[in-house]
């Protein structure tokens, strides 16, 4: 399993007239999140793409147990079970406030697809390399 973490501090502007973060910068949060866990392994997303392969969010779901506010320091945990065997990559998201209180939670899907064609593809192998050691039931 390969597990990172990454810290956001909720904006002003990112926050509606009752001081809750607005539903719709979710996607976002998740986002800054997988590509920060993506550079973590060594690798960027910016790297994915100048070798051809991109990664379109196909599906996305969100659960809201609490709400954040402005100010508040998040920590966005991003979750990725299973190394992916086909075109598919899934990862998980659970958002935490300062004091470790679980806000919310996300699952994001993506596809593999080459640049151009959008024709699915597999996970670049230079990025399955650096997954494996965080799967060793598959070594």
């Amino acid at each position: 399993m390969f597990i990172t973490e990454t810290l956001i501090r909720v904006r002003y502007a990112e926050t509606d007239q009752m001081n809750v973060v607005y539903y719709g910068n979710y996607a976002q949060y998740f986002e800054v999140a997988r590509a920060e866990s993506i550079r973590n392994l060594g690798l960027t997303y910016k790297e994915m793409e100048s070798a051809g392969v991109m990664m379109p969010v196909v599906e996305m779901q969100t659960k809201f147990l609490r709400p954040a506010h402005y100010d508040d320091l998040l920590t966005i945990k991003t979750i990725m079970r299973e190394l992916p065997v086909d075109h598919r990559i899934l990862f998980e998201h659970e958002v935490f406030n300062q004091e470790k209180k679980l806000l919310t939670l996300g699952k994001v899907t993506l596809y593999f697809v080459k640049i151009g064609s959008f024709e699915k593809t597999v996970m670049p192998e230079t990025m399955r390399n650096l997954l494996k050691p965080f799967f060793p039931e598959i070594n």
